[in-house]
């Protein structure tokens, strides 16, 4: 086993990669033109889907570009190129637009397949590190994806120019997304099973104890009747109601420590008198990551969740929140 290199050398060497890739994003940055326009338009015209292919390392960055596009409102998939000449490129259509990477623009499997999606109709848009190539000619819009170096010592292994089209593929998806209008909630819904769904679709309403688990007051209710409701409701508020039925108000642990410095006895006080009024509520269709950033916004601990008619609907606080893996 070699020697572990010194730890000055490998950070020497890490930040060398990572000014060169930085480099040569921003370069690509600088020279995008009217070709990058036309690329994404030609995309936005697709009656089909969106093909992307390569082979080698950029096989694996245009399987990466595909899962981008697809998750962001562009139906995109991936074919490898060495497969589609033996019989994949059937899976490619007419109405169907290819996205071919080959850094050096010379893909012998690429180059086989071009003119045969050409001659269906299909279009053609390469990514490539020379302009000059013959993939770059036969392409109907070609985007420059060049770099001076690679990172690798020897400046050899795809580094830099991976990292550029990845970057191209990451920015076509982002401005199709945009011309597109797709939004969070149509990302929740290609990303349903994690994370991000729960977060994105979860509503109030499928997170809240519902109105008959919260406990509820009247007015004029004496608060020895109010604690006891309280300490039954657990949540450590109750909801206020008034004569016709609304919401009034909200009494929380908090408000009955400042009426007891206040006033002392309180036996004799009816809840509606030491009530805080309009209290922070939220309506059941809402998403629960609103319920969220409301109530770390106002500092709070719980909400009363109302309907349009100003009626109790049910409340939640942060546990329930943490429980359904909003927060």
């Amino acid at each position: 086993m070699p020697p572990i290199p010194a730890a000055e050398h490998l950070l020497a060497l890490a930040r060398r990669v990572l000014a060169i890739e930085a480099d040569a994003v921003a370069k690509i940055a600088a020279r995008l033109d009217a070709s990058f326009a036309q690329a994404v338009g030609l995309i936005l015209a697709c009656h089909g889907r969106v093909i992307v292919s390569g082979i080698g390392k950029s096989g694996h960055i245009a399987r990466k570009i595909a899962a981008t596009m697809a998750s962001t409102g562009t139906p995109a998939y991936f074919v490898h190129a060495a497969e589609a000449v033996h019989g994949d490129l059937g899976m490619i259509a007419r109405d169907d637009v290819l996205i071919a990477l080959s850094n050096s623009g010379e893909n012998d499997e690429l180059l086989t397949i071009v003119p045969l999606v050409k001659r269906q109709g299909g279009k053609l848009i390469a990514i490539t590190g020379n302009p000059a190539s013959s993939l770059a000619r036969e392409a109907d819009v070609h985007l420059d994806a060049r770099v001076d170096e690679e990172a690798c010592p020897l400046n050899l292994a795809p580094t830099a120019s991976t990292t550029v089209a990845l970057a191209l593929g990451d920015a076509l998806a982002v401005a199709l997304l945009d011309a597109r209008g797709f939004g969070a909630e149509d990302f929740a819904r290609s990303h349903p099973g994690g994370a991000l769904g729960r977060k994105l679709l979860t509503h109030v309403r499928d997170v809240m104890q519902p109105a008959e688990r919260v406990a509820s007051v009247g007015t004029d209710t004496a608060i020895p009747a109010v604690l006891a409701a309280m300490s039954h409701g657990g949540m450590g508020m109750v909801a206020v109601i008034d004569g016709a039925g609304k919401l009034a108000g909200i009494f929380t642990d908090g408000d009955l420590r400042r009426a007891l410095e206040r006033l002392g006895d309180l036996r004799p006080v009816a809840v509606g008198d030491i009530m805080s009024r309009n209290p922070r509520t939220i309506g059941p269709e809402r998403l629960a990551v609103e319920a969220v950033e409301m109530m770390e916004r106002h500092k709070v601990n719980q909400l009363l969740v109302i309907d349009s008619a100003g009626r109790l609907a049910g409340a939640l606080n942060m546990h329930d929140l943490f429980r359904a893996k909003v927060v």
